[in-house]
């Protein structure tokens, strides 16, 4: 099955609705659901728009007006998880769970790494894709978004982890990312809709690749039209109109502009973000005490975390730095023009996803999450690099592999070189000067560093028929084999 043939048979949808209860809440439960839900607006508010800096003096003016005096944990300060190490990643997990009547409710079909340099004053927003097929420890197999449901259901708790749903879906989505998770919210999704109206809207424009825009015919039961029907160009959306472009993929018959399904859906969906982001950080909505305050219902009764409100103050100073031109959106089916993402038909016969490498083989996602979240140049610039033995000595590519290893080089492809008697080992560049590829310098420097100022670099490359997307190709000399203990002196 191809990848295309897998955006095309992927289905499911999601619904929003706030249902009430009649049973009148007592007063320590009012002061308890409005502490609660007052320190999770500032939470979410950091979260989904950070970076921004739009937590400056006015807003927290405004926020010290409406909050009062009960969120004095805000304005003290505390160190934030991963700090220390200078990145600090937070988990983002949306569903329908405000509406409970819905098949599926509490799938979580939005999920989002929020990393944040906070050192380099830069951040990304990775979309995970819903229908990834993962393992879930002592489970078996499901799609990433069951995750949150299974863990839930099993009263989840392990060390290390939040307990419950959120925890299990942590637990998983940072060993298949390779990376650690900080802190968590989870939205529903009727946070967007009514935070897009509590602004007044916010502006989006449609660049789709298809001259007539987007068009998604599913029907949008609330209103009796089309889910999505969007030219290119600038607009301006409601919330159910932000709501229902975030749910379209455009897999319905005659639907058009979403050529890559669940992955255009995320896509709108940070843009939908940034624009949110865009509309509260304007005057008319920091200085509107109205805005505000519906700004506040709209996330404070949609938002669960496990931020704490002085954890939130350290989020803003450093979120304030952050320009909104450092925040990348990312997706793993782009990698370098490469998707790191397979088509996969699971035994029960469903379309899900897998890595391309294969299943359960994360090693590429990994790479390409650590390129992301690492400061190290070497491992930025992430180059192709293949070990050959210029020698007799058995094993030696192997083990200079290893050595790479150890300085965050991967190695792709080992082998035997054309000449087994070179003396001195060579640093073959193959991206300098080639039309197409990038010069890697940090990782040149990292290599000339490891093999010594006696090793040969040069341009000319007899392998490149065998090896043409290789950055860098090392010939190992004899130089780089160990005398053994009976000739050493």
């Amino acid at each position: 099955m191809t990848l295309r043939s897998y955006q095309n048979q992927s289905g499911g949808g999601s619904r929003s609705a706030r249902g009430s209860s009649s049973l009148k809440p007592s007063r320590w439960q009012r002061f308890k659901r409005g502490f609660t839900r007052k320190r999770v607006i500032l939470v979410i508010l950091a979260i989904l728009l950070v970076g921004v800096g739009w937590f400056g003096g006015k807003f927290l003016y405004n926020a010290h007006k409406l909050f009062g005096n009960n969120l004095l944990g805000v304005f003290s300060t505390t160190k934030l998880k991963g700090e220390d190490t200078g990145r600090v990643n937070i988990l983002l997990a949306g569903n329908s769970a405000d509406d409970p009547g819905h098949g599926g409710a509490e799938l979580t079909d939005s999920i989002m790494l929020v990393s944040i340099d906070t050192k380099n004053n830069k951040a990304f927003m990775l979309s995970v894709p819903r229908d990834l097929w993962v393992h879930i420890p002592r489970d078996g197999h499901e799609k990433i978004n069951q995750v949150y449901v299974t863990g839930k259901e099993n009263d989840f708790d392990q060390s290390g982890y939040p307990k419950g749903g959120m925890g299990q879906l942590e637990q998983v989505v940072s060993q298949s990312l390779g990376v650690p998770i900080n802190y968590y919210a989870l939205v529903d999704y009727q946070a967007l809709k009514q935070s897009v109206d509590a602004v007044g809207g916010v502006d989006l424009t449609i660049k789709s690749k298809d001259p007539r825009g987007l068009y998604d015919p599913n029907i949008d039961w609330e209103t009796k039209g089309p889910l999505v029907k969007l030219t290119n160009g600038s607009h301006h959306l409601n919330g159910r109109q932000a709501l229902d472009l975030a749910r379209a993929r455009g897999d319905a018959y005659n639907s058009y502009g979403f050529a890559g399904s669940d992955f255009d859906r995320t896509e709108n969906q940070r843009q939908l973000l940034v624009a949110l982001k865009n509309k509260a950080a304007t005057a008319g909505t920091l200085a509107n005490p109205a805005k505000l305050s519906s700004l506040a219902d709209a996330i404070g009764n949609n938002v669960q975390t496990n931020l704490k409100p002085s954890e939130i103050h350290r989020l803003y100073d450093i979120s304030k730095k952050i320009s909104g031109n450092n925040i990348q959106s990312l997706s793993l089916n782009n990698d370098k023009g490469k998707s790191l993402l397979a088509s996969y038909q699971t035994r029960s016969g469903q379309s899900a996803l897998i890595p391309a490498a294969g299943l359960d083989n994360f090693s590429a996602i990994q790479s390409f999450v650590r390129r992301q979240t690492s400061s190290n140049k070497v491992i930025q610039e992430d180059a192709n690099v293949v070990v050959l033995n210029g020698t007799t000595t058995d094993g030696l590519a192997v083990k200079i592999k290893r050595r790479l290893a150890a300085k965050h080089i991967t190695v792709s492809a080992v082998g035997d070189s054309l000449n087994t008697a070179q003396t001195t080992t060579a640093i073959i560049d193959n991206g300098t000067g080639k039309a197409g590829k990038t010069a890697k310098p940090a990782t040149k420097a990292a290599l000339v560093e490891l093999f010594g100022a006696q090793a040969q670099v040069t341009t000319q490359n007899p392998y490149a028929y065998k090896y043409p997307d290789a950055d860098f190709i090392i010939v190992v000399g004899a130089d780089q084999v160990k005398p053994s203990p009976s000739t050493s002196q």
